[in-house]
């Protein structure tokens, strides 16, 4: 497919997928907000579990849930369905049009594993799925009636999975496949149990029935799931903006620490909604986790040689030499690596002054993380990327 095609392509679709996302992030935190702020009183009718009063915009609104559903089912319903599900496939669709077009330079790295584009891609494709139905497994199964130990289980789960995705593909596309795989648990979470469990609902009323309580139960924990996952999947899904956390060597370890510190971020709020005050305990486990994978982050890429900043400075000309055959074939005035259209981010580094003029961009992205060449797609060596670190050491001069 034509590179500038795709470019637009991509551009399109990731301005559908931020636009869908804000939707479903915003009405699913409203909607968690507005279930923990929920007061009984007396002279609630039947069914309800309470109500809450909100001022918005210069009107006030009277809220009120009902447990199950109430007697009567109005004319007009408004599901909340089609946010998560165009999140999800126009995510997919970037997937597809960045990730798996684009898999020599974006999914694969032959120093991580030397795979062909359609293994890598099957390999994406079948961890989605796999990962869901393992998930969906889990939640269905007696473990599934504790939520500490069900939330136990499926964090070190996703771990597990992370680490194994930075043990196939390149780090950065190992940060969006955990984003995919727990955005596709999310979406499933409302197309496969919440939207049918509600329609069953209505079902029963409309025939006279009670509905089952036990349908409200469920859906109301992937719910809670879907509130307690956001926050990572958000990070993950812009990851690869920042090299310092997807192309070091302990990547997987951030990872964990992310997946973390969303819910503890997200108890922070709940629990005020809830009006059970303030822990603020939250925002000190949150600086915690950040100052730890700033420190992570500073570790180096996964195969950083010890101590090369401490080498002898070389010349100018040995640096030039480096970066003109591993980087200018993208990083030019005309860019000649097919499906890259236009230096990416603007950086060229095809002349001595404009090498010298983007050291902080080759420190972050060749030194200090591996994300540069993307996939190590031209093969730079662990001893050029040294040359590189003590080159910046000394000053990163032009001499």
């Amino acid at each position: 497919m034509d590179a500038v095609l795709v470019e637009w392509l991509s551009m399109i679709v990731r301005w559908l997928h931020v636009i869908a996302g804000i939707a479903w992030i915003g009405s699913s935190f409203y909607f968690i907000a507005l279930d923990l702020s929920l007061r009984q009183r007396s002279g609630l009718p039947a069914g309800v579990q309470g109500e809450a009063w909100q001022v918005h915009g210069g009107g006030f609104y009277h809220m009120v849930k009902y447990l199950v559903a109430p007697d009567r089912v109005p004319d007009e319903l408004t599901w909340f369905k089609w946010e998560a599900y165009t999140t999800w496939l126009s995510g997919f669709a970037l997937l597809v049009l960045v990730y798996y077009l684009g898999a020599e330079l974006f999914l694969i790295d032959r120093t991580v594993m030397d795979l062909t584009p359609q293994m890598a891609i099957a390999l994406s494709v079948g961890s989605l799925a796999g990962a869901w139905l393992l998930y969906e497994a889990l939640c269905r199964s007696p473990l599934g009636r504790s939520e500490t130990a069900l939330s136990v289980v499926g964090y070190l789960f996703l771990v597990a999975a992370t680490w194994g995705f930075t043990e196939v593909f390149s780090g950065r596309a190992a940060f969006v496949q955990i984003g995919a795989l727990i955005g596709t648990m999310m979406v499933a979470n409302v197309f496969v149990v919440i939207i049918p469990n509600q329609k069953k609902t209505i079902a029963a009323l409309f025939a006279g029935q009670s509905p089952d309580p036990a349908l409200g139960r469920q859906a109301k924990q992937r719910s809670v799931h879907n509130n307690y996952l956001t926050l990572p999947v958000v990070l993950l899904m812009i990851s690869n903006h920042y090299p310092l956390l997807f192309a070091t060597r302990y990547n997987w370890v951030i990872v964990a620490i992310l997946l973390a510190l969303g819910p503890v971020i997200r108890h922070f709020f709940n629990s005020r909604h809830a009006g059970k005050g303030s822990p603020w305990w939250t925002w000190g486990v949150a600086a915690a986790g950040l100052a730890a994978i700033g420190w992570l982050s500073a570790a180096g890429p996964r195969d950083a040689v010890v101590g090369a900043a401490d080498a002898p400075a070389p010349t100018f000309a040995a640096v030039e030499e480096i970066v003109l055959s591993r980087c200018s074939m993208c990083h030019a005035d005309e860019a000649v690596w097919l499906g890259v259209p236009a230096a990416p981010k603007g950086v060229k580094l095809d002349t001595p002054e404009r090498i010298h003029q983007h050291a902080r961009q080759i420190e972050l992205y060749a030194v200090r993380s591996g994300a540069m060449p993307p996939g190590n797609i031209t093969d730079m060596p662990v001893e050029e990327r040294a040359v590189l670190a003590a080159w910046l050491a000394a000053g990163a001069t032009r001499e």
